[in-house]
This record gives C-alpha cells, sequence and structure tokens, in this order.
C-alpha cells in the first residue's frame, strides 16, 4: 500500500461525484408521484427531497432509512471509511433520530487494489459505527472498476419529534454547524496538492458525528434541519426553502470556512461537482458578492455539519452548545441573499 493513493482511482472525491441537483430532479421528477412512493404511513419520502425516508411504525415511533455511498475522498483507507460511516450516519441525525443498523457497501476494483485495502476501509467504517452505537448487520459487495464504500443506515425517532427540512419560518435564524471548504480540500487531495495540516483538519471535521448537533434540535425548539453534503451550503439551504415555502438570507462574513481552503480554491482546487452546484443554485441566489464566495457556499461537502432553523431566542444557545455558527434568517421572500 505504500505510495498507493486511493483518491487516483476516483473520478470525483466524495460527494462532489453525486449527480447534481438538477440531473438528480430531472432523473427522479416521475418518481415523486409513483405508487411504490407513496404509503398511508410514511411520514417524509422523496418528495422534499429529505435527508431520510420515515415511516411510522403505529406505537409512538418512526423508522428513519438513508444509504450515502462515494468513492475515495482521501488517500487513507482507514480515514475513507471512517468518513463514509459519518456520512452515512448524518442523515439520521439530522432527522432527530438514533441509528440503530447499517448494512455495509463495497465495489471494489479486485485486479488494482489488494483486498487487504479493502479489509482496512471496513475497519475504518466499523469504528465510527461502533461509536455510534449502531450495528452493522450485513451488507453487499461487488466487482468494480472504481472503489466505492458506504452504509445504508436504519434509526428511529419518536414520530413528533421527527425534524424534518420543511418546518423553516421567516424570522427564523439560520445555523450551520461545520465549517464549508471540504470540497476544496478534498480536490486538493486528490490532486496532491494539499499541505498535511489542512488536510488532517478536514479529515477531522468529516469524521465528526453529526450526534450532539442532531440530538440538541428538539430541546432548542428547532423548526427545521437538513445536514450540508454533495449539493453544498446553496443546494441543500434552497431544498430547504422550497420545502418550507420560505426564502433565506446568508450573511457570508459569518460564514466559517477551514483554515487553508481559501488559498487552494484561488490556487484552483474546485470540484466538478462544485461547478455542477454553482450552475443549479445561481438562478436562485442574488448577491453583489465575487465568484469566489459563490464557489464557497456551492462548494461540494461530504459530511458536512447541520443546516437549522431556530426561533431568533434559541439560535445563539443552539449554536453555543453543538459548536455552531449562526449565519443568516430565513425570509418571507423566496429565493436566497447572499450578502
Amino acid at each position: 500500500m505504500i505510495g498507493t493513493r486511493l483518491t487516483e482511482y476516483s473520478h470525483g472525491a466524495g460527494c462532489a461525484c453525486k449527480l447534481g441537483p438538477a440531473e438528480l430532479a430531472e432523473v427522479m421528477g416521475p418518481m415523486r408521484t409513483h405508487p411504490a412512493t407513496t404509503h398511508d404511513d410514511l411520514m417524509v419520502g422523496i418528495q422534499t427531497s429529505d435527508d431520510a425516508g420515515v415511516f411510522a411504525l403505529g406505537d409512538g415511533r418512526a423508522l428513519l432509512q438513508t444509504v450515502d455511498i462515494f468513492t475515495p475522498v482521501v488517500d487513507s483507507p482507514f480515514d475513507w471509511g471512517r468518513v463514509a460511516a459519518a456520512n452515512a450516519l448524518s442523515d439520521v441525525y439530522a432527522m432527530g433520530g438514533t441509528p440503530l443498523t447499517a448494512l455495509q457497501y463495497l465495489a471494489w476494483p479486485r485486479d488494482q487494489l489488494p483486498f487487504s485495502t479493502a479489509t482496512t476501509v471496513i475497519e475504518g467504517g466499523l469504528e465510527i459505527m461502533a461509536s455510534a452505537g449502531c450495528t452493522v448487520v450485513g451488507g453487499h459487495s461487488i466487482d468494480s472498476p472504481e472503489p466505492t464504500y458506504g452504509f445504508a443506515v436504519t434509526g428511529i425517532v419518536d414520530s413528533h419529534l421527527v425534524m424534518t427540512n420543511a418546518g423553516a419560518k421567516p424570522g427564523d435564524s439560520l445555523v450551520l454547524t461545520k465549517p464549508l471548504g471540504i470540497g476544496i480540500i478534498t480536490t486538493a487531495i486528490k490532486r496532491g496538492l494539499c499541505p498535511p495540516d489542512v488536510a488532517d483538519a478536514a479529515i477531522d471535521t468529516m469524521t465528526t458525528l453529526n450526534r450532539v448537533a442532531g440530538s440538541a434540535l428538539a430541546s432548542h425548539e428547532a423548526h427545521a434541519a437538513t445536514d450540508v453534503t454533495g449539493f453544498g451550503l446553496m443546494g441543500h439551504l434552497l431544498e430547504m426553502c422550497s420545502a418550507s415555502g420560505v426564502g433565506a438570507e446568508v450573511h457570508f462574513d459569518d460564514v466559517p470556512v477551514l483554515d487553508g481552503a481559501l488559498v487552494l480554491l484561488d490556487g484552483g482546487c474546485w470540484a466538478g461537482g462544485s461547478q455542477r452546484n454553482l450552475l443549479s443554485a445561481s438562478p436562485h441566489v442574488e448577491t453583489a458578492l465575487d465568484k469566489r464566495a459563490l464557489r464557497v457556499v456551492t462548494d461540494a461537502q461530504t459530511s458536512g455539519g447541520l443546516i437549522a432553523a431556530l426561533p431568533v431566542d434559541r439560535a445563539p444557545g443552539y449554536a453555543a452548545e453543538v459548536g455552531g455558527w449562526v449565519i443568516g434568517e430565513f425570509t418571507e421572500q423566496p429565493g436566497i441573499r447572499l450578502t
């Protein structure tokens, strides 16, 4: 494994390899009214582009289900496994739930990478799952020219505590719980241009669970939440605004960015997935700021933080408890203003 760089086997880093928002809307549009996507006990399905499906169990509890897989986002196989697991768990936390079980998925180029490397990836994933108290009960593997890893996670939540992306209200504060810049940094890692300390900080951020941020939503009376992943801050915020029937104003100077990310961005580190995000979000974002700012807020995140809508008087306490930042507010006017 010495000298092997996993990111060389990936066409895109982490969540930047996802289909873009516009592409996904085109693919999934006809499915939103299909009989297979509706049920009397389905509390949250694909209609609002939320983080996880929510299915009522009939006893005051609901089942949460989500799946996340992606190609190598870092070169260390152990860290890639850790990041993939944290990212998959994030959707359950964003819905206010507790993860119960997980199925892992592995696609592996058997003729290019040793199986011992795959074992190390899985060890990383299992470490994070164990720390979350989530039991891995099985999975599936295939031979593939591109390595891919991730999990389908099942969680549980009290039905009256389900947190969706559809409840934001005009006047709510907008809180972000992790800094941006992950996509920029992972692109630099893939290109061999990232300083080790910057890479290490990004890995620490990606492997930090959103457990605290998710569990604190109810106690601080949050109205809505979602996690920030492949569509970037603007993409996921637009989904929240659309589902809630509101708009938002984001104050760029208040948006946290990982140290070193802006230097790498200025040096040309910019993911293709982030470019798709920029093209998709730009028509819905009003701003007088330069393209650099727009690139930061549309940067594709992997295992990013939560964005939450909270009453103005509760937002500072929530931000303090989870280590987040108040970066704006929700408005009655549709669309997003970046100031």
